[in-house]
């Protein structure tokens, strides 16, 4: 008995956040929910189970099997990494203007910026394109939490600033090149020209969005659309943006694409990406593909991650220390 007392008072059963940083929090999500009801904006629910999950090769999901009392067949399941899915089934249904704070949930992320399971901020706009649905997220950062008004940059500007080259008009061996001058030891990779841009961001570019006040990057390489809508110009541009402070993204948006087919296209192209690089293939969402076909309206969504905004805008060290408990690892 006295041994397993000795054990129990090993285990760390305390908050991994302090109940003041708690309570600023609550108060922080209390505020974000009255600014959508100010704006008529409905707050929805949707699973975090499904059938499917996504086929981002840069995403990895958490497998969660169900098998139904009484029944042998177990059935591959997915924790979700986002709820935009579902939300757009329910924007294809005519929900019109929607946001949710949920969870979502992604395999092998736990750090000081990650955790397997964290809070996110999702909303659709019906007739906003990006350029719109950043002006509210701006005004959404400068009335709940008090921050500068943001600014904003297209992605030609900013590797032209720091970098001196055109992320739409760069070869491959251009950023190659570029990566020697500015990056002192260089991953193996693939020829994959967003690798490679991918690469030269977060190692040159990242760290300096957004220090004083919130920074958005908009208009990205077509190669880098992911569910964003590609606008025919020469060359072509993903309607998409992201937005940074002090360094870190902290959300990701899109003038949504409403095509069933190539939407189907991309997903395909992303599996096989998978499959040639020996990654878990992963279904395809097909009530999703469905809805899109039934007719998603002309909108803008974006997701933020919560748990990294209030770190931030509470001067904390890491999401661990704004999260009631971070995931353990042992």
């Amino acid at each position: 008995m006295l041994l397993e007392r000795k054990k129990n008072k090993m285990i760390d059963w305390q908050p991994t956040a302090s109940l003041d940083v708690l309570r600023q929090r609550a108060e922080i999500l209390s505020r974000l929910r009255a600014f959508f009801a100010s704006r008529d904006v409905m707050e929805v629910e949707t699973p975090l189970l499904s059938h499917a999950t996504v086929t981002d090769s840069h995403i990895m999901s958490i497998v969660a099997p169900f098998k139904e009392l009484g029944c042998e067949k177990e059935i591959i399941c997915y924790l979700q990494t986002s709820p935009e899915y579902a939300m757009k089934r329910l924007l294809a249904a005519g929900a019109g203007s929607i946001y949710q704070l949920t969870k979502a949930f992604r395999q092998g992320e736990v750090g000081r910026l990650h955790n397997p399971e964290f809070s996110m901020l999702e909303w659709y706009r019906p007739g906003f394109d990006h350029h719109a649905l950043m002006d509210e997220m701006d005004e959404l950062l400068q009335v709940v939490l008090q921050l500068s008004p943001a600014t904003r940059m297209s992605a030609t500007q900013v590797y032209q600033l720091y970098l001196k080259i055109d992320p739409h008009e760069a070869s491959v061996d251009d950023l190659k090149t570029c990566a020697k001058l500015y990056i002192e030891s260089l991953p193996d990779m693939a020829d994959d020209k967003n690798n490679w841009l991918d690469l030269l961001f977060t190692h040159c570019i990242e760290p300096h969005l957004g220090s004083d006040a919130p920074f958005f990057l908009y208009d990205f390489p077509a190669s880098q659309a992911a569910l964003a809508k590609i606008r025919p110009e020469n060359p072509p541009v993903a309607s998409r943006f992201e937005m940074y402070f002090k360094g870190v993204e902290l959300a990701n948006g899109f003038h949504e694409l409403q095509d069933a087919k190539e939407q189907r296209g991309r997903f395909e192209k992303d599996l096989a990406y998978r499959r040639n690089h020996h990654l878990p293939s992963v279904p395809m969402d097909e009530r999703f593909l469905a809805g899109l076909q039934e007719g998603l309206p002309d909108c803008a969504g974006v997701a933020m991650g919560i748990d990294r905004l209030i770190m931030l805008v509470l001067n904390q060290n890491s999401i661990s220390d704004v999260i009631s408990f971070a995931f353990p690892l042992a």
